[in-house]
């Protein structure tokens, strides 16, 4: 029997918000959903129900202060509210907190963990986690960027430290610099890193020269073809030399040419080709193992068609 592609999410992933009109909201989360049952593939997926990440998985990748330091943030804005004061606490100008975001923060993370159970048992094929907050953003000891935790970088150690594997990679195709992947990540030879990402663009930092990291930095208006043809030349042959055991993917959609968060030009064709070939790299070297977890992507009618395009190559559909 083919094993399913498993569909991770929680509903706390709707109740973290960071204002009205914030464009990381919870409506992109629905028209996934939305997208979903309009087409028909949901009923290709094995929906799971992520649970809470420990603290302790947590600290795989990030800093004690920082875990604790949010999470007081946390228990002080419940209490402002509960005395009438503000709904939000801010972080940085394009990042805040509400009531329910520590909730939401741990199963993201626990929905990558999850996922990483799963996929490793051998219950599923490989699996998606429909989560929100994103995480590439989050540092080992900061949150930036609309992320709190890295959702990846956790499962990523997750999987070497739990799971005893040996080599594992992380493909970032957000159109924005996982600058807090990298830092996490950057000379730990058992992760190689691929991305590509608009360069100059938020956040703006110089990316690490680390040997297991492959960072493509593209201009403006880059369309998809040519990001193929550097995935070809600079993505595959480091891939294939790393042979990983399992592969995370950072699937942020920002890069679709309907996002205006950004100015690249891919389409949903270029998602699904890029699926295919992380596919077939999982397939020679890690039993086909992939976990992906959502990142970027806030033109909600091109986020949900670039997923559907994601998933159709994971689940074979």
């Amino acid at each position: 029997m083919r094993q399913a592609t498993g569909y991770f999410t929680h509903k706390d992933c709707w109740r973290h918000e960071m204002g009205a009109g914030h464009p990381e909201c919870p409506e992109r989360l629905s028209a996934i959903e939305d997208r979903l049952l309009i087409t028909g593939l949901d009923v290709a997926l094995e929906r799971r129900e992520a649970t809470p990440a420990s603290i302790a998985d947590l600290e795989l990748a990030h800093d004690r202060m920082h875990l604790a330091a949010l999470r007081g943030l946390s228990d002080n804005l419940r209490d402002e509210v509960a005395a009438g004061g503000p709904s939000h606490a801010q972080i940085d100008p394009d990042t805040s907190i509400n009531l329910h975001s520590w909730d939401a923060i741990l199963m993201a993370a626990g929905a990558a963990i999850d996922a990483t159970d799963a996929v490793m048992a051998g219950e599923l094929a490989n699996a998606f986690c429909a989560v929100r907050p994103p995480g590439h953003h989050a540092t080992r000891g900061q949150a930036m960027g609309f992320c709190f935790v890295n959702n990846v970088a956790v499962a990523a150690r997750y999987a070497l430290e739990r799971h005893g594997l040996q080599r594992v990679a992380i493909i970032d195709f957000d159109v924005h610099h996982g600058n807090g992947t990298e830092d996490i990540v950057a000379g730990d030879d058992r992760i190689l890193m691929c991305s590509f990402y608009q360069h100059p663009f938020y956040p703006a930092c110089d990316h690490s020269t680390a040997a297991n990291l492959v960072n493509i930095p593209v201009p403006a208006y880059t369309k998809g073809m040519d990001i193929r043809e550097l995935i070809d030349v600079m993505w595959l042959p480091r891939l294939d030399a790393h042979r990983p055991e399992l592969i995370f993917i950072s699937a942020g959609f920002d890069a679709h040419r309907e996002d205006d968060m950004a100015q690249l030009g891919l389409v949903e064709q270029d998602y699904a080709w890029m699926t295919s070939r992380i596919k077939e790299v999982a397939q020679r070297h890690a039993q086909g193992r992939i976990v992906s977890c959502l990142e970027g992507g806030y033109a909600l009618s091109a986020l949900a068609r670039s997923v559907e395009a994601h998933l159709r190559v994971l689940a074979d559909v």
